[in-house]
């Protein structure tokens, strides 16, 4: 693996803490106090800084921190043709706590226009200071898992297959105008693939009358028909996510019940897992991932708290994971971005940065200084 070559040894996976500026420049847009370019030349000042705090930790890799977002997945979605978004009777339950009261809806037919993401990956490329400038957005999988049918307009869709259908498309289409605006390096953030794990989001499913494992392999088909097409020089990875909400989840239970169908065939680069706690089981579900380039970057650094890990315990759980996959085709990461929501997690901005000097850290000691 080239040190230039995504995924890389040391890896991010996206969202950072929101610094002050950035929260106190969104009330005051919120409250009529500041611009719409007041409040972009804000947040364009904080990506400048968290690109220059990434490379400073040792990364070869950059995200602009999710900064202008307040969550990883809905304001990619009403971006998007056909989507609306809208205030929720509640929040979606986490352990112990619940986000604000946020969802998205399918009413009319699907399609990708000018999205507003395509300036922000711009923005983050022109100050990327030489490192691979790294764009995320939520797998396709997500719009349709939380709500099913019900968050999809049957006059829209009078046929479900049809919006898969354009829901693969659209995904194409969102592939191709990343790469044509230069992402060579392109994230989807998927939790669905960990609520299918879990033995209680699978009965949530069944109780709403839909079958999990068929559902299961619409998304691996929906992903693959989005990817049919994608650039040999685009690298696309997944991260798979159990939930991460002011430092708590959602899901528990290891990757097995998916691993033959998710790493067996859906034609994804790398795929990035959670694996800093008992809730994402063993390494053995690995046995499936195929031999060669694809890529699996293990999740061993927690963001949910601010305590660092002992080196020497996640370097012992590289080479356990590599019984399973070659060790040249892992790489480290830690198990989620900081802040998926713009709450953020229960840590400092000290400790994040201390969390990513050690995955850069750990990285060389396994891999060589030049993570290669």
């Amino acid at each position: 693996m080239s040190l230039n070559a995504a995924p890389f040894r040391a890896d991010v996976v996206g969202s950072l803490l929101r610094p002050s500026a950035i929260k106190q420049a969104r009330l005051a847009y919120q409250l009529g106090d500041l611009s719409a370019p007041e409040l972009r030349k804000a947040e364009n000042d904080a990506i400048r800084h968290a690109v220059q705090s990434q490379c400073q930790c040792g990364l070869n890799v950059v995200t602009d921190g999710e900064f202008r977002r307040a969550w990883w997945h809905f304001d990619f979605f009403e971006g998007l043709e056909g989507i609306e978004g809208y205030d929720a009777e509640q929040g979606i339950q986490f352990a112990g706590v619940q986000t604000k009261s946020r969802n998205v809806r399918v009413t009319g037919k699907l399609g990708f226009g000018n999205h507003p993401m395509l300036e922000d990956f711009t923005f983050l490329a022109s100050v990327a200071e030489g490192a691979m400038p790294k764009m995320t957005i939520p797998s396709p999988s997500v719009l349709h898992f939380r709500g099913g049918r019900g968050v999809v307009s049957e006059e829209a869709y009078p046929n479900i297959n049809v919006f898969f259908a354009d829901l693969a498309n659209v995904y194409k289409e969102a592939i191709n105008a990343f790469y044509a605006a230069g992402c060579r390096y392109l994230q989807l953030d998927d939790t669905v693939w960990a609520y299918l794990c879990s033995q209680e989001q699978r009965a949530l499913v069944i109780e709403r009358g839909e079958d999990p494992d068929h559902l299961a392999r619409v998304y691996a088909q929906v992903i693959n028909q989005a990817l049919e097409d994608k650039p040999d020089d685009l690298v696309v990875g997944m991260h798979v996510c159990r939930g991460n909400f002011r430092s708590t989840w959602i899901s528990e239970g290891g990757y097995e019940p998916v691993a033959e169908l998710l790493f067996g065939s859906v034609t994804i680069d790398a795929f990035f897992l959670e694996y800093d706690s008992d809730r994402a089981g063993d390494f053995e579900p690995l046995r499936f991932i195929k031999p060669g380039n694809q890529k699996v970057v293990l999740g061993l650094i927690t963001t949910k708290t601010g305590e660092l890990e002992d080196p020497e315990e996640i370097k012992a759980r590289i080479h356990e994971a590599a019984r399973f996959v070659s060790l040249d085709q892992l790489c480290l990461s830690t198990q989620c971005g900081f802040a998926s929501t713009e709450e953020g997690n229960a840590l400092t901005e000290e400790q994040q940065q201390a969390k990513l000097e050690l995955v850069a850290q750990i990285a060389r000691d396994v891999w060589g200084e030049q993570h290669s």
